[in-house]
């Protein structure tokens, strides 16, 4: 028979619940705002930094980023709030400022007139800081998803420009294909290798089970809060407790979100 869990247990277990909801409202939120932002161009120089950043730059990163973004320009804007600070892009952001000391003819010719495309988030992100940091996480985990079309495109325009598809490292003027696809397009080198691998554009089955296999994390997270939200569930069904019954339904809420979230990464 299974133990029944002492009170402190459920109150642990739907205080977790409570977060996890929380959470998830948050980023709802945040992928509202982002699909309601409208492009633009800023000048370089008055895109703001946030007063401070959740990770540090890699330098690597950022070479990379100039290097690909001096061939194929930026693929992906910058995120600002409606003051111009810097909401997600860090690393694309110094990127382009490397670019701009290091290769002023390709800056030039990429950003005219010292503009740089944006996306405008309608808030003040100081009025906001919550929104603002989970609009950064959002928008760094919403990759634009290339087919293998396209990513074989852009190896196209990056072997004209000098980067070579080998094994090892690549002679010394040459520089490396697959790590650069990998920082561009967010992807594993496992992932870019199929897709260059790939002569004709994959079937629409193909393209979801590559999709499954590039969430199989979430997949997994989302099992294991079902799990602790159905053993919540199983443990104390029928809670008396005031401070519990609103738990209770949000605890049923989560679960149905976490089923239909579920349902859509199989499919």
């Amino acid at each position: 028979m299974a133990r029944r869990r002492s009170t402190a247990e459920l109150l642990d277990a739907a205080d977790s619940a409570g977060t996890a909801i929380q959470a998830k409202d948050r980023e709802a939120e945040a992928r509202a705002e982002l699909e309601q932002s409208r492009s633009s161009v800023l000048p370089l120089g008055k895109i703001l930094d946030r007063n401070s950043d959740t990770r540090g730059l890699s330098s690597q990163h950022v070479s990379d980023l100039a290097e690909s973004i001096a061939v194929l320009s930026l693929l992906e804007p910058l995120v600002v709030d409606r003051r111009g600070k810097l909401l997600a892009g860090a690393h694309r952001k110094a990127a382009v400022f490397v670019l701009k000391e290091a290769n002023p003819a390709a800056y030039a010719k990429h950003f005219s007139n010292d503009l740089v495309p944006v996306r405008v988030v309608d808030f003040d992100a100081e009025e906001n800081p919550d929104l603002a940091l989970q609009i950064e996480v959002t928008e760094n985990e919403k990759r634009r998803d290339y087919t293998p079309g396209e990513v074989r495109a852009l190896a196209e325009r990056l072997r004209d420009a000098g980067y070579a598809d080998v094994k090892g490292r690549p002679a010394k003027d040459k520089k490396a294909l697959r790590p650069a696809l990998e920082v561009i397009i967010g992807k594993s080198i496992r992932t870019v290798r199929r897709y260059l691998n790939t002569e004709i554009e994959e079937s629409v089955t193909d393209v979801r089970l590559s999709e499954r296999e590039d969430n199989s994390a979430v997949i997994t997270s989302l099992r294991r809060l079902q799990t602790e939200l159905n053993r919540w569930q199983k443990a104390y069904p029928e809670t008396e407790a005031p401070e519990l019954q609103m738990v209770s339904k949000d605890v049923t809420r989560l679960l149905k979100r976490v089923e239909t979230a579920l349902r859509k990464a199989r499919n």
